[in-house]
């Protein structure tokens, strides 16, 4: 069985349940997920009915900046 680089989830930089924003609404919390093939999944903090939002690593703001 061969597996791919990309199907690594230990790559990731932000743990599971971590607060975090992203660069295109960067006053809107989120919470992690999930994280599967360097993609985030991540719900809005405070609208848990609201649908999950997906993010590349490099669409977050790292927390505390």
């Amino acid at each position: 069985m061969i597996i791919m680089a990309f199907q690594n989830n230990e790559d990731n930089i932000y743990p599971i349940d971590a607060f975090i924003m992203a660069k295109e609404a960067p006053t809107v919390k989120l919470q992690i997920k999930k994280y599967y093939n360097r993609i985030y999944y991540c719900a809005v903090v405070g609208s848990e009915s609201a649908k999950q939002k997906v993010y590349f690593e490099r669409e977050l703001i790292p927390p505390g900046k």
